[in-house]
């Protein structure tokens, strides 16, 4: 049953998504829809059923949409729910299904990670993204999963075993320090980087974020970020790609993040990443910062445009010149 929600955001970051969102009628239908639950979003694991034998049985009880042909793992719920029933279902128990936002699924759907390759999650817990990866590489690979957290790799080992992922190596590190550990050591194929952040995008399912929302959290942050892709950057082999994702709209955590980035390693280039849902051109200009102009490519997802959770992501790649001199 859809709720709504009371809590209302701090003056400045009202004034902040209105310099995002300057259309009224846009800013509007952001502000309405941020007051009201999300929808249910599942993904069903393709390592343990397959999406048409998972619809066939939650068909039983419950109304089944999957709105995307191109990925039909990607369910939506459309019964009204008790709290905490889609937890506790014999399909969510035996791993058939992984409780996932949509826009949580857009990294790995833009990573795009292959059979037989080597991945890296540097920020893994609680293993939404993980599984996902897992599941696309059909358990073949290997995927290092790293978080610093004892208490979060807990989580993440047992999501991972829950849903039948037996190509993953997990570490419990300093994601910085882990990468200057690999360094020389070896390369990925794909790498990772869904990092720590503000939560701007999440006020849907988490509301308390209009409380606890601090501009300067958003500052350090942005920092912690640009670090952990400055540590991540140099363990991508040269045919590889990462992906840098965000469930925030701050520009300081999203498109200057990019931009610092693509500022310090020349040698790589955005790439325009293929979604199931609407996306908007990251921002080339952020009050008193201009960022480069390929920032165009990165791609900032807003909820009242596909009903969904608020998200940012950014693509990245070796410039085929840079492949050449290699």
């Amino acid at each position: 049953m859809e709720q709504e929600y009371k809590y209302n955001p701090k003056p400045e970051f009202e004034e902040r998504m209105k310099q995002l969102l300057p259309d009224k009628e846009d800013y509007k239908k952001f502000s309405e829809i941020v007051h009201k639950s999300p929808e249910n979003f599942i993904r069903c694991n393709t390592l343990k059923i397959t999406p048409e034998e998972l619809k066939k049985r939650l068909e039983k009880k419950w109304k089944i949409q999957q709105p995307f042909p191109s990925n039909p793992e990607i369910f939506i719920i459309n019964s009204n729910l008790l709290p905490g029933e889609l937890g506790k279902s014999d399909e969510h128990i035996l791993g058939y299904y992984y409780v996932q936002e949509l826009s949580s699924m857009l990294s790995i759907i833009a990573l795009n990670p292959q059979e037989n390759q080597i991945i890296l999650d540097l920020c893994a817990s609680p293993g939404s993204k993980t599984t996902q990866a897992s599941s696309f590489m059909k358990n073949s690979g290997t995927i290092i999963a790293n978080d610093k957290d004892l208490g979060r790799v807990s989580i993440l080992a047992s999501n991972l075993e829950k849903n039948g992922c037996s190509n993953t190596i997990l570490t419990r590190m300093d994601g910085i320090n882990l990468c200057d550990r690999l360094k020389g050591k070896m390369k990925f194929d794909k790498i990772l980087v869904d990092a720590p952040c503000s939560g701007e995008g999440t006020l849907r399912s988490n509301p308390k974020t209009f409380l606890i929302w601090n501009i300067d959290v958003v500052r350090k942050l942005s920092s912690l970020q640009k670090r952990l892709l400055e540590s991540a950057i140099p363990l991508l082999s040269q045919d590889g790609e990462l992906v840098y994702s965000t469930c925030t709209h701050a520009p300081e955590e999203d498109e200057e993040v990019v931009n610092y980035v693509l500022e310090k390693f020349p040698e790589l280039e955005l790439v325009k990443p293929e979604l199931p849902v609407k996306s908007r051109e990251g921002i080339t200009k952020w009050q008193d910062k201009k960022f480069q102009s390929q920032l165009k490519k990165s791609c900032r997802i807003y909820p009242h445009d596909n009903n969904t959770e608020g998200f940012f992501l950014a693509k990245f790649r070796f410039k085929e010149k840079s492949l050449g001199e290699k």
